[in-house]
């Protein structure tokens, strides 16, 4: 076998260890070894899993119906076709998270799950999850083996997961599985909702008004089926100032944590605005105030204009993460909206009086050997609303007035007014904010590493380092660092000093989006040239250079027309071959990937 051969099969074995980390990823096992032994298990994020159905229904008016087996999540034909028969095969009881009684879905198995929910010429490429990270392993000879998906029905809350599917035992079986199989540790990667952050303000929008994420249905319909689907209020916003104790919840921090045994809030959470996010996440006005009893837990009266209460008039509360999580806010509105007590029911039921773990409370890092945590920052994010009643029935008993964004360490209102706050550094994805995206960075050692260097191929002129950087818990760490306006940074929070026997990174992407960064090309360049450090047992740092990176794929050359030539002469040349039918396309590497590796080493 060739050298180049060799490298690329070596390289091959390693990447099965770390495959894509979307907004978190943990990594159990240390690189190093034999990495054929390896196994990579993708758990994939809310709704990022096919549903299949698992009845017979017979649609009325329309042409199509669903047998077993038939795609539901996501059908776009019978969507659009059949909406109220598709609804019954998606929808579940909101108090005991049942089947419809006519139709019944179940999660698809295998990695098919994941890569395309609703495969086709047209609507395959705007539904891909995973595809493009499946090519790219099978580019690089990764064994079909070792890449495992564990698909799951994301409409259940966590218990129900165990109790009605045995998912979390089957998960713990596909460890043991794989190492039987593969021979070696695991590495696993979790995307969205399978990341322990803070939660997204998203899904306070679509609790009450509805949030269609593209899908051709109304924002009623798709609050109707939202809240029905136990899961929804594992996403809801917390705050980092309180915690519950669980069962097992030991396990998950080390042992570190002390002792909770009820949900508790640090004094800070009184002290501090907002429950540390940026704003108030929901201000809302309701038809009146029926007294006080109403309200148990809202403190703030002496800023209620009382005229109001005794006219009846409208009146506007403003509630915190905390006021979400804890119930406060769904038991304020119980009387004006019948979604609320079906709310409370299934947070107490599934959340709150878990025996296991309340989702609800800020993870310490997980005790195993190597944690990346990735996410996008600088997007304009939602981070708070102003609702007021509508006027129209259920679903739609609510309107948006206005939408509180963070951008780029600002506040402004829908029309672009500034808003007054805390705003962070920086701004979210677009979907989760950067108070709960950046949470993971507690988990950095005392000490850090701070690097920043542009998303794209560089010489290394504009990177820029900042070593030894002090880290307090619950501090953010601001680098003091320059930007381009015109480029897109990557920068790299790295462990200078970490507890012995553990490695912890996070990497923030500007303008990368939350449902996309799976199939960054960066990210997974990045992830790519980390293993290929991680590979070679000699290397003197614990992360890969971030001095310069060039193309490492065929596919990275391109046609530099301004000068006539291939870009990144050192590395890429013209070399046409039958069937090119652009100059880009001749564009090679000069040198053998193996060649070009060893700068990264």
């Amino acid at each position: 076998m060739g050298g180049e051969e060799q490298q690329r099969r070596r390289l091959a074995i390693a990447l099965a260890a770390v495959l894509l980390l979307g907004t978190f990823e943990l990594s159990e096992g240390e690189f190093s070894g034999d990495y054929s032994k390896l196994s990579g298990i993708i758990i994939p994020g809310f709704a990022s899993t096919q549903l299949r159905a698992w009845s017979i229904l017979d649609c009325p008016y329309s042409p199509l119906d669903f047998n077993p087996l038939d795609l539901v999540w996501l059908d776009t034909t019978k969507l659009l076709s059949a909406v109220n028969c598709w609804l019954k095969c998606m929808l579940l009881d909101p108090y005991n998270q049942t089947d419809h009684p006519e139709c019944k879905s179940r999660p698809d198995s295998g990695l098919s799950a994941i890569t395309e929910l609703d495969p086709g010429y047209i609507t395959g490429p705007l539904s891909s999850v995973w595809k493009e990270w499946v090519k790219w392993c099978i580019e690089f000879g990764i064994e079909a083996n070792a890449i495992i998906a564990v698909p799951y029905d994301w409409r259940l809350p966590p218990s129900l997961l165990e109790e009605r599917d045995l998912y979390f035992h089957k998960l713990k079986l596909t460890f043991e599985t794989a190492l039987k199989l593969r021979g070696g540790p695991s590495v696993v990667f979790a995307h969205s909702l399978g990341a322990p952050l803070l939660g997204a303000i998203e899904t306070v929008k679509a609790a009450l008004s509805g949030n269609t994420f593209g899908l051709p249905v109304s924002e009623g319909t798709a609050r109707l089926m939202f809240n029905s689907f136990g899961s929804s209020l594992w996403m809801m916003p917390f705050s980092k100032y309180c915690r519950a104790d669980g069962k097992y919840l030991k396990h998950f921090s080390g042992g570190i944590r002390k002792d909770h045994h009820t949900y508790q809030c640090e004094q800070e959470e009184f002290h501090s605005n907002y429950s540390g996010w940026p704003t108030n996440i929901i201000n809302i006005e309701i038809p009146s105030i029926r007294g006080f009893d109403a309200y148990p837990s809202v403190s703030e009266f002496a800023d209620t204009n009382l005229s109001s209460m005794e006219c009846g008039l409208p009146t506007q509360l403003s509630f915190s993460a905390r006021e979400i999580s804890d119930g406060t806010f769904f038991k304020a509105i119980e009387d004006y909206d019948p979604d609320s007590k079906r709310i409370l029911h299934q947070l107490k039921k599934s959340y709150h009086d878990d025996p296991v773990l309340n989702p609800f409370t800020p993870w310490d890092r997980p005790p195993i050997k190597n944690v990346f945590c990735i996410y996008g920052i600088d997007s304009k994010t939602e981070v708070g609303y102003y609702f007021a009643p509508s006027g129209k029935p259920y679903p739609d008993n609510w309107i948006i007035t206005d939408v509180i964004y963070e951008i780029e360490g600002s506040l402004i209102s829908r029309s672009g007014n500034q808003v007054e706050g805390n705003p962070g550094p920086a701004s979210g994805d677009e979907t989760v904010p950067y108070h709960s995206l950046s949470w993971c960075k507690n988990w950095l050692g005392q000490r850090v590493n701070i690097t920043r260097a542009p998303q794209s191929e560089h010489d290394g002129s504009d990177v820029q380092v900042e070593l030894n950087v002090e880290h307090h818990y619950e501090q953010d760490i601001v680098p003091n660092m320059t930007r381009s306006p015109r480029v897109k940074y990557i920068t790299y929070y790295e462990d200078s000093e970490s507890i012995p026997g553990q490695r912890t990174a996070v990497w923030e992407l500007d303008k990368a989006n939350h449902r996309n960064i799976v199939r960054s090309p960066v990210l997974m360049r990045e992830l790519w040239l980390q293993i290929w450090h991680d590979i070679h047992l000699d290397t003197k740092s614990n992360f890969v250079t971030k001095a310069k990176r060039g193309p490492l794929r065929n596919e990275d050359c391109y046609w530099d027309y301004g000068k006539a030539r291939c870009a990144w002469p050192e590395y890429c040349e013209y070399r046409y071959v039958f069937g090119d039918v652009h100059l880009g396309q001749s564009c090679r590497l000069r040198n053998s990937s193996a060649d070009t590796l060893l700068h990264y080493v």
